[in-house]
C-alpha cells in the first residue's frame, strides 16, 4: 500500500557540542560502541526509506543533540534529497558544522531547522552561516529559546537576518508565569505566533494527524503517534511495518 505520511526520526544518538544551561544533552559524549548503534540505526531507517519507492514521504530528523556534526547524518540526508519518493526533508540543527556537504544535496528538496544558542555562538558566525544557505539555495528558518537574558539578542539577530527568513521563539516553560508583560511584547514583536507557544494547550480528545498521516520513529524502529505519546502502535520494520501501525 502506498504512503503519504510525515515521519519525525529521533535515533539513539544524544550527543552535543554545546553546553546550553537550559539543554539536558549539553556537552554530553558518547562512546564509539554509542555512535556505532546509531550509525547502524540511521542506516536501517535510510534503507527503508529507500525501498519505498511507491511512496510519498517527508522526513524531519528531531535528535536528542546535535546530528550534522557528524558525517553520517550528512550523507543521510543528501541520499534521501534524492530520492524521488522524498518530498522533503529536515533537521533540527545548530548549525556549527561546516556546510560543504549540502553541495551533494538537493536544495530542493532540503531544508534545516536552525537554533542560534548566543552563550555558544557569536552572532557574527551564525550569520554567515546562514548567508552560506542562502547561497545555496538551502531552505531554512531560524529559532531561538525566548529566556529573558538573550532578548536584546534576539531582537539584533532579527533585524541582522534576511525578511524571508522566519524567527521563531521557542517559549521557556520552566519557571511558571516567566514571562512579564514587557518581555512578551518584545518577543511578540520578534515572533507573532510566540504567544501561541507560551501556553500548554489541552489536546486530548482533540482531532490530530498523528497515528495516521504523521508518526514518530525511534532507532529500533518503534512506531509512536508522536514524541509525546510514548505508548507504540507498532515498528517499522515488523512484517507489514507502517501499514499495520
Amino acid at each position: 500500500m502506498a504512503l503519504d505520511l510525515t515521519i519525525l526520526y529521533r535515533g539513539p544518538l544524544s550527543s552535543c557540542n554545546y553546553g546550553c544551561r537550559y539543554c539536558p544533552f549539553a556537552k554530553h559524549r558518547e562512546d564509539r560502541a554509542a555512535h556505532a548503534a546509531d550509525a547502524r540505526a540511521l542506516d536501517r531507517f535510510v534503507a527503508w526509506v529507500a525501498g519505498r519507492t511507491a511512496d510519498r514521504l517527508a522526513i524531519l530528523f528531531t535528535p536528542w543533540g546535535e546530528a550534522l556534526i557528524r558525517r553520517r547524518y550528512q550523507h543521510a540526508l543528501a541520499r534521501l534529497s534524492h530520492l524521488p519518493q522524498v518530498r522533503r526533508v529536515a533537521i533540527q540543527t545548530n548549525l556549527s558544522c561546516r556546510l560543504d556537504w549540502l553541495a551533494a544535496c538537493d536544495p530542493a528538496r532540503l531544508a534545516l531547522w536552525a537554533t542560534y544558542h548566543p552563550t555558544q555562538t557569536s552572532r557574527a558566525r551564525f550569520l554567515a552561516q546562514c548567508a552560506e544557505l542562502d547561497r545555496r539555495g538551502v531552505r531554512y528558518s531560524v529559532g531561538v529559546v525566548g529566556v529573558a537574558e538573550q532578548a536584546a539578542e534576539i531582537a539584533a539577530l532579527r533585524q541582522a537576518l534576511p525578511p524571508h527568513v522566519y524567527l521563531w521563539i521557542n517559549a521557556y516553560k520552566a519557571v511558571p508565569n516567566y514571562y512579564t508583560p514587557d518581555l512578551l511584547a518584545a518577543f511578540t514583536a520578534v515572533d507573532p505566533l510566540f504567544p501561541i507557544n507560551t501556553q500548554r494547550h489541552p489536546s486530548r480528545g482533540r482531532p490530530c494527524r498523528t497515528g495516521e498521516t504523521a508518526i514518530s520513529v525511534d532507532g529500533d524502529g518503534t512506531i509512536r503517534r508522536c514524541h509525546f505519546v510514548r505508548a507504540p502502535i507498532g515498528n517499522l520494520y515488523d512484517a507489514g511495518g507502517v501499514e499495520a501501525a
